[in-house]
């Protein structure tokens, strides 16, 4: 059985045929002493494992050449084989850290090298999945919607759903979750697709010019009025208009909103007929509008009214396996910013993102990315580059199976919370079986209660009346 080309570079300049023949079972194996033919082999073949053979004193690390050939091919893994001598070199161990897959000192143990080599085949083909599924998303998904976790396919089955009705939507959540790319996926895949969006950021428009923003005004309707305006919402007409940051909209705003959602007509400032407008309302916000409206500062009549339909995009650390999706999303798109040398993430920069905790989430992000893109100034985005928080950096990392377990954990809280408390609708949310979600239940600690009965199950029967049911 063969697992592909394998690149074998012989630094310290000693040929060792026995070395080689050990690293050729199921590999087609091609030999080289230079970076010369380094770079021609790398340029005429695609090879997805790479093994470079050091000598005692690691010198060759000092070659900057060479690191930026080796690595020159993002989705190759590479493996150091070196004698004991040279991981004395602090420079050398931190330059396998940040560079290498793995290392493998000498002499060689042949059967674990192989078990070596097929771990980075394996990671190179994961490396090149995901790759694969980031040029996809560049294409045909929006940003935010970027992803392969259990809360981020929920969402597309949502957005899908609520594009085919013509009712107002709510989409809630943290800034730089993609509240605003959610609304326009809805718009893009709506029948009003070839309407237009208009996005109107309510918080950043001055109290006094708001009304005249939204619903326009008439020549002469105030001082400066030179002319007819055309607000935003008839704008939008056939169309969708967004408004974000809902809860910052004046009291006076409110009821004229409400009014236009009763009646979808509006009056422009000076006008004295009203004017049917035909748009779709999708309004978002980052603030609990039900404790704005329990505080008095937001209408209950309006936040009903917007409230037809209601979306929450996760946040980032929800998202789980997403980020490094999204990071290698970002670096392919802003990829025409970066310095020619920069190839990828080095793993201790992808480490530091996954121990970061992300408050601007997917919106901070990007910009770290888009940073890191200009600032490195090896072939790999070091965690300088990114520019995250010392202070967060040193937080104690998660391993991968806590993200993994954290990012399920929520994923399932998500679903049954947008399935009504439903086991079967649930499962079919999740797209899995009822047994498996039971176990999953089982498996996070997640509870059980029912309402007739107040009893706390570890695991729910699977007579249980699933709409009398809910989570704890």
């Amino acid at each position: 059985m063969e697992y592909g080309d394998l690149l074998f570079v012989e630094l310290d300049g000693k040929q060792d045929i026995k070395l080689l023949e050990m690293i050729s079972s199921g590999w087609v194996v091609h030999p080289c002493r230079d970076l010369a033919s380094v770079q021609s082999l790398l340029d005429e073949r695609c090879c997805s494992v790479g093994v470079a053979r050091f000598s005692s004193s690691g010198g060759e690390f000092c070659d900057r050449q060479l690191i930026e050939v080796l690595f020159s091919n993002p989705a190759m893994k590479w493996i150091a084989l070196l004698p004991q001598a040279a991981l004395v070199n602090e420079n050398v161990r931190k330059l396998i850290a940040d560079y290498f897959y793995d290392f493998h000192k000498l002499p060689i143990d042949a059967e674990r090298l192989q078990v070596f080599l097929g771990h980075a085949r394996g990671n190179a083909e994961l490396h090149n999945d995901v790759r694969e599924q980031q040029q996809e998303d560049q294409t045909g998904t929006d940003q935010g919607l970027v992803g392969d976790s259990a809360v981020i396919k929920v969402l597309r089955q949502q957005l899908c759903k609520v594009a085919k009705v013509d009712t107002p939507i709510l989409i809630t959540g943290e800034s730089g979750t993609g509240k605003e790319l959610a609304a326009n996926h809805v718009h893009r895949n709506s029948a009003r697709a070839a309407g237009p969006f208009i996005a109107v950021n309510c918080a950043a428009l001055p109290a006094s010019l708001i009304q005249a923003e939204l619903f326009g005004y008439e020549k002469g309707a105030f001082t400066g009025a030179y002319q007819r305006k055309i607000g935003r919402i008839e704008s939008a007409n056939t169309g969708t208009i967004f408004l974000d940051e809902i809860g910052d909209l004046p009291p006076d705003m409110q009821i004229t909103l409400l009014r236009f959602l009763e009646e979808h007509t509006i009056d422009r400032v000076g006008g004295i007929e009203p004017i049917s407008v035909n748009v779709r309302v999708i309004a978002a916000t980052n603030v609990n509008l039900q404790q704005a409206v329990e505080k008095g500062s937001f209408r209950e009549d309006l936040y009903f009214r917007l409230k037809v339909l209601h979306l929450n995009m996760p946040t980032l650390a929800e998202r789980g396996q997403d980020l490094a999706l999204l990071a290698c999303y970002f670096f392919k798109k802003f990829e025409h910013e970066k310095r020619p040398v920069v190839k990828d993430f080095s793993q201790s920069a992808m480490q530091a993102m996954y121990s970061y905790s992300w408050p601007g989430n997917i919106r901070e992000l990007m910009n770290a990315v888009r940073r890191a893109l200009v600032m490195s100034d090896g072939p790999l985005i070091m965690p300088d580059d990114l520019g995250l928080e010392r202070r967060a950096l040193r937080r104690q990392a998660k391993t991968l199976d806590d993200t993994r377990n954290a990012a399920e954990k929520a994923a399932i809280l998500y679903a049954f919370d947008n399935a009504g408390n439903n086991i079967t609708r649930t499962a079919e949310y999740l797209d899995i079986s009822r047994g498996t979600l039971y176990r999953l239940m089982e498996k996070h600690g997640i509870g059980w209660q029912t309402e007739s009965t107040g009893l706390v199950q570890d695991r729910p029967d699977a007579s249980l009346d699933e709409d009398h049911s809910h989570l704890h």
